[in-house]
Protein backbone atom coordinates (compact mmCIF):
# COMPACT_ATOMS: atom_id res chain seq x y z
CA UNK A 1 0.00 0.00 0.00
CA UNK A 2 1.15 3.61 -0.96
CA UNK A 3 1.72 5.93 1.79
CA UNK A 4 0.01 9.38 1.35
CA UNK A 5 1.29 12.62 3.62
CA UNK A 6 -0.92 15.31 4.33
CA UNK A 7 0.24 18.86 5.22
CA UNK A 8 -1.38 21.73 6.65
CA UNK A 9 1.00 24.39 6.60
CA UNK A 10 -1.17 27.12 7.76
CA UNK A 11 -0.99 30.82 6.33
CA UNK A 12 2.07 31.37 4.21
CA UNK A 13 4.23 33.83 2.23
CA UNK A 14 3.77 32.11 -1.56
CA UNK A 15 7.43 32.51 -2.77
CA UNK A 16 8.96 29.63 -0.15
CA UNK A 17 5.90 27.67 -0.86
CA UNK A 18 6.65 27.79 -4.56
CA UNK A 19 10.10 26.66 -4.03
CA UNK A 20 9.76 23.92 -1.24
CA UNK A 21 7.06 22.41 -4.10
CA UNK A 22 9.44 22.87 -6.68
CA UNK A 23 12.24 21.00 -4.56
CA UNK A 24 10.24 18.25 -3.54
CA UNK A 25 9.83 17.52 -6.76
CA UNK A 26 13.14 17.38 -8.00
CA UNK A 27 14.53 15.34 -5.09
CA UNK A 28 11.60 12.92 -4.56
CA UNK A 29 12.69 9.51 -5.70
CA UNK A 30 10.94 6.32 -6.58
CA UNK A 31 9.38 5.18 -3.24
CA UNK A 32 9.27 9.04 -1.67
CA UNK A 33 5.31 9.15 -0.36
CA UNK A 34 3.00 11.61 -1.96
CA UNK A 35 2.00 14.52 -0.51
CA UNK A 36 -0.84 16.63 -0.80
CA UNK A 37 -0.75 20.49 1.40
CA UNK A 38 -3.14 22.38 2.24
CA UNK A 39 -2.13 26.43 3.23
CA UNK A 40 -3.56 30.05 2.53
CA UNK A 41 -1.44 32.80 0.95
CA UNK A 42 -0.72 36.40 1.71
CA UNK A 43 -1.76 38.29 -0.77
CA UNK A 44 -0.15 37.72 -4.18
CA UNK A 45 -0.88 38.05 -7.87
CA UNK A 46 0.78 34.66 -10.03
CA UNK A 47 1.47 34.95 -13.35
CA UNK A 48 1.59 31.83 -15.09
CA UNK A 49 3.89 30.79 -17.99
CA UNK A 50 1.24 32.16 -20.78
CA UNK A 51 0.22 35.31 -19.07
CA UNK A 52 0.19 38.03 -21.17
CA UNK A 53 0.64 41.40 -20.18
CA UNK A 54 -2.65 43.30 -21.17
CA UNK A 55 -4.51 40.55 -18.39
CA UNK A 56 -2.60 42.96 -15.62
CA UNK A 57 -4.88 45.80 -14.91
CA UNK A 58 -4.22 47.56 -11.88
CA UNK A 59 -2.24 45.82 -9.34
CA UNK A 60 -1.78 47.98 -6.88
CA UNK A 61 0.24 47.51 -3.59
CA UNK A 62 -0.49 43.56 -3.99
CA UNK A 63 3.09 41.90 -5.20
CA UNK A 64 3.20 40.22 -8.69
CA UNK A 65 5.27 37.49 -9.23
CA UNK A 66 6.04 35.44 -12.20
CA UNK A 67 6.05 31.47 -11.45
CA UNK A 68 6.77 27.75 -13.30
CA UNK A 69 2.68 27.19 -13.58
CA UNK A 70 0.18 26.79 -16.76
CA UNK A 71 -2.19 28.93 -17.35
CA UNK A 72 -2.53 32.87 -16.66
CA UNK A 73 -2.74 35.39 -14.11
CA UNK A 74 -4.69 35.13 -10.82
CA UNK A 75 -4.82 36.00 -7.09
CA UNK A 76 -4.06 34.41 -3.82
CA UNK A 77 -5.06 35.60 -0.87
CA UNK A 78 -6.42 34.95 3.01
CA UNK A 79 -9.48 33.01 2.79
CA UNK A 80 -8.42 31.40 -0.31
CA UNK A 81 -7.71 27.07 0.72
CA UNK A 82 -4.98 26.38 -1.84
CA UNK A 83 -4.47 22.17 -2.44
CA UNK A 84 -1.15 21.62 -3.75
CA UNK A 85 -1.04 17.54 -4.78
CA UNK A 86 2.65 16.12 -4.93
CA UNK A 87 1.69 13.20 -6.99
CA UNK A 88 4.25 10.83 -8.63
CA UNK A 89 1.48 10.60 -11.52
CA UNK A 90 3.51 7.62 -13.46
CA UNK A 91 3.35 5.62 -10.41
CA UNK A 92 0.03 6.96 -9.51
CA UNK A 93 -1.35 5.64 -12.94
CA UNK A 94 -2.94 9.05 -13.58
CA UNK A 95 -2.65 11.31 -16.65
CA UNK A 96 -2.68 15.55 -16.38
CA UNK A 97 -6.73 15.19 -17.54
CA UNK A 98 -7.38 12.85 -14.52
CA UNK A 99 -5.65 15.42 -12.15
CA UNK A 100 -7.39 18.13 -13.14
CA UNK A 101 -10.58 16.52 -13.31
CA UNK A 102 -10.18 14.98 -9.87
CA UNK A 103 -9.38 18.67 -8.47
CA UNK A 104 -12.47 20.09 -9.90
CA UNK A 105 -14.60 17.49 -9.10
CA UNK A 106 -13.47 17.07 -5.29
CA UNK A 107 -14.91 20.65 -5.66
CA UNK A 108 -18.38 19.80 -7.03
CA UNK A 109 -18.97 17.23 -4.56
CA UNK A 110 -17.63 19.37 -1.85
CA UNK A 111 -20.65 22.22 -3.18
CA UNK A 112 -23.20 19.23 -3.39
CA UNK A 113 -23.16 18.53 0.22
CA UNK A 114 -24.07 21.77 0.23
CA UNK A 115 -26.54 21.76 -1.69
CA UNK A 116 -24.80 24.18 -4.39
CA UNK A 117 -24.88 22.89 -8.37
CA UNK A 118 -21.36 23.46 -9.20
CA UNK A 119 -20.21 22.48 -12.25
CA UNK A 120 -16.39 22.39 -14.34
CA UNK A 121 -15.74 23.43 -17.85
CA UNK A 122 -13.97 22.03 -21.05
CA UNK A 123 -13.40 25.27 -22.08
CA UNK A 124 -11.28 27.07 -18.62
CA UNK A 125 -10.21 24.93 -16.02
CA UNK A 126 -11.76 25.29 -12.72
CA UNK A 127 -15.41 25.19 -11.33
CA UNK A 128 -18.11 27.52 -11.70
CA UNK A 129 -21.51 28.35 -9.98
CA UNK A 130 -23.80 29.80 -12.10
CA UNK A 131 -21.12 31.14 -14.31
CA UNK A 132 -19.26 32.59 -11.81
CA UNK A 133 -15.89 31.05 -10.88
CA UNK A 134 -15.31 28.92 -7.15
CA UNK A 135 -11.96 27.46 -7.83
CA UNK A 136 -9.24 27.85 -9.93
CA UNK A 137 -6.32 24.75 -11.17
CA UNK A 138 -3.20 25.32 -12.74
CA UNK A 139 -0.51 22.57 -12.35
CA UNK A 140 3.14 22.07 -13.23
CA UNK A 141 4.40 18.40 -14.72
CA UNK A 142 8.03 17.93 -14.03
CA UNK A 143 9.77 14.30 -13.74
CA UNK A 144 6.87 12.61 -13.92
CA UNK A 145 5.09 14.74 -10.72
CA UNK A 146 2.91 17.16 -10.45
CA UNK A 147 3.08 20.38 -8.30
CA UNK A 148 0.99 23.70 -7.85
CA UNK A 149 -2.62 22.65 -7.79
CA UNK A 150 -5.88 24.72 -6.97
CA UNK A 151 -7.44 27.96 -5.41
CA UNK A 152 -10.88 27.49 -3.92
CA UNK A 153 -11.92 30.64 -2.44
CA UNK A 154 -13.71 30.11 1.00
CA UNK A 155 -14.35 33.80 2.20
CA UNK A 156 -11.75 35.62 0.77
CA UNK A 157 -11.86 39.36 -0.08
CA UNK A 158 -12.46 39.09 -3.68
CA UNK A 159 -11.89 42.74 -4.59
CA UNK A 160 -8.34 42.22 -5.86
CA UNK A 161 -9.67 40.09 -8.70
CA UNK A 162 -10.89 43.12 -10.31
CA UNK A 163 -7.30 44.45 -10.85
CA UNK A 164 -6.74 41.93 -13.73
CA UNK A 165 -8.37 39.74 -15.99
CA UNK A 166 -8.57 36.44 -13.83
CA UNK A 167 -7.39 33.40 -15.52
CA UNK A 168 -7.36 35.69 -18.74
CA UNK A 169 -11.03 36.75 -18.93
CA UNK A 170 -12.34 39.98 -19.15
CA UNK A 171 -14.79 40.37 -17.00
CA UNK A 172 -14.74 37.15 -15.08
CA UNK A 173 -16.53 37.12 -11.85
CA UNK A 174 -15.38 35.54 -9.04
CA UNK A 175 -17.53 34.13 -5.50
CA UNK A 176 -16.72 31.77 -2.68
CA UNK A 177 -18.53 29.49 -0.43
CA UNK A 178 -19.21 31.83 2.42
CA UNK A 179 -21.30 34.45 -0.33
CA UNK A 180 -22.72 30.96 -1.53
CA UNK A 181 -24.19 30.27 1.98
CA UNK A 182 -21.65 27.21 2.72
CA UNK A 183 -19.02 26.85 5.81
CA UNK A 184 -16.29 29.67 6.00
CA UNK A 185 -13.71 28.71 8.02
CA UNK A 186 -10.88 26.93 5.94
CA UNK A 187 -10.50 24.21 8.43
CA UNK A 188 -14.03 22.69 8.27
CA UNK A 189 -14.12 23.29 4.07
CA UNK A 190 -10.29 21.37 4.14
CA UNK A 191 -11.95 18.11 6.12
CA UNK A 192 -14.80 18.11 3.70
CA UNK A 193 -12.73 18.45 0.51
CA UNK A 194 -9.80 15.77 1.44
CA UNK A 195 -11.70 12.62 1.38
CA UNK A 196 -13.50 13.53 -2.03
CA UNK A 197 -10.07 14.83 -3.40
CA UNK A 198 -8.67 11.08 -2.48
CA UNK A 199 -11.41 8.94 -4.17
CA UNK A 200 -11.16 10.93 -7.40
CA UNK A 201 -7.17 10.70 -7.20
CA UNK A 202 -8.07 6.50 -6.47
CA UNK A 203 -6.17 6.89 -3.42
CA UNK A 204 -8.88 6.02 -0.81
CA UNK A 205 -6.94 2.92 0.43
CA UNK A 206 -4.14 4.96 0.89
CA UNK A 207 -6.04 7.52 3.80
CA UNK A 208 -6.08 4.22 5.69
CA UNK A 209 -2.52 5.19 6.44
CA UNK A 210 -2.08 8.48 5.89
CA UNK A 211 -0.26 10.68 8.32
CA UNK A 212 -1.50 14.05 8.84
CA UNK A 213 1.67 16.44 9.34
CA UNK A 214 2.37 20.08 9.49
CA UNK A 215 5.14 22.57 7.72
CA UNK A 216 7.99 20.74 5.85
CA UNK A 217 11.53 21.07 6.84
CA UNK A 218 12.38 23.08 3.90
CA UNK A 219 9.67 25.93 5.06
CA UNK A 220 10.67 25.76 8.60
CA UNK A 221 12.62 28.50 10.60
CA UNK A 222 15.91 28.09 12.00
CA UNK A 223 15.54 27.84 15.78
Amino acid sequence: MRAIVIRELGRQVYEPVWHAMQSFTDTRGESTPDEIWFTEHESIFTLGLNTAPEHLLNTGDIPVIQIDRGGQVTYHGPGQLMIYPLIDLRRAGLGIRDLVTALEQSVVDLAAEYGIVAVSRADAPGVYVDGVKLASVGLRIRRGASFHGMALNVDANLEPFSRINPCGFEDLELTDLARLGADSELGIVRDKLLPHLLHHLRMDQEFSSASLSGVPTSLQSPA
